[in-house]
């Protein structure tokens, strides 16, 4: 009996197929290439993405770097140091001798604070704020002496109890403290004093403090225009 020939299946119907698929995958292979060719790749959205990706996948190798806290350390930071009040009181009492309107002036040095009390009566014409060229230059001779020193400096106007005259321009005692403080404090920054002063008006309110003297010379050191010295530096 002679074998008999098996049939032979036709591979070619079946397998069709494949050539279709295998075209739509290379047209959207193509497809997606040329997407990609198109883009325009973000490096700081990628650098990021690859950041994270190899922190996950090797953390051993990130290490963490303290950034600076402040541009200068401590050692290099220079602090203004205060005078001491003993000697800027010899200072500046020689300094006044010379001057025809400072030198009658008084310096006082108290447990906390050095005051030099200056005349009103010389510095500004009666009840006004104005201050003449001659009470400026003395001022100005007062503050070169103040320049070099780093202590707080304050400056207070007082007054005698009497109320000041309609032509004064100021209704109280009050406002007229103030604008000669203000008045003088504005002299001693124009003469060299570059930090802030504090500037008050206390009227007649400390008038009872003064000595009990003659009634003419206590009104007198009552319209006074103290500057005040104090111990520390500015913010101390």
């Amino acid at each position: 009996m002679q074998d008999e020939e098996l049939p032979q299946l036709s591979e070619g119907p079946k397998a069709a197929w494949m050539i279709t698929f295998a075209d739509l995958v290379s047209l959207m292979l193509t497809f997606f290439v040329l997407l990609y060719s198109m883009s325009s790749v973000q490096m700081d959205k990628w650098d990021a993405m690859t950041d994270t990706l190899t922190q996950t996948l090797n953390p051993g190798k990130l290490t963490t770097v303290a950034a600076a806290t402040a541009e200068f350390n401590i050692g290099t930071i220079f602090r203004r140091q205060a005078t001491d009040l003993d000697y800027l009181s010899g200072v500046l009492q020689r300094g006044v001798e010379g001057d025809e309107l400072l030198k009658f002036s008084r310096i006082m040095l108290l447990d906390d604070r050095l005051v030099v009390a200056l005349p009103g009566d010389l510095l500004f014409p009666s009840g006004k704020a104005q201050m003449p060229d001659e009470a400026r230059s003395a001022l100005f001779t007062l503050g070169s002496l103040l320049r070099n020193v780093g202590n707080q400096v304050g400056v207070n106007g007082h007054t005698d109890p009497a109320k000041p005259s309609k032509e004064s321009g100021f209704s109280t005692n009050w406002e007229l403290s103030v604008a000669r403080a203000s008045a003088v404090a504005n002299v001693l920054r124009q003469s060299g004093y570059t930090d802030d002063i504090i500037a008050f008006g206390y009227a007649d309110s400390r008038f009872a403090q003064l000595p009990d003297i003659d009634a003419e010379d206590r009104a007198k050191l009552g319209r006074r225009v103290d500057i005040v010295v104090f111990p520390t530096v500015e913010g101390n």
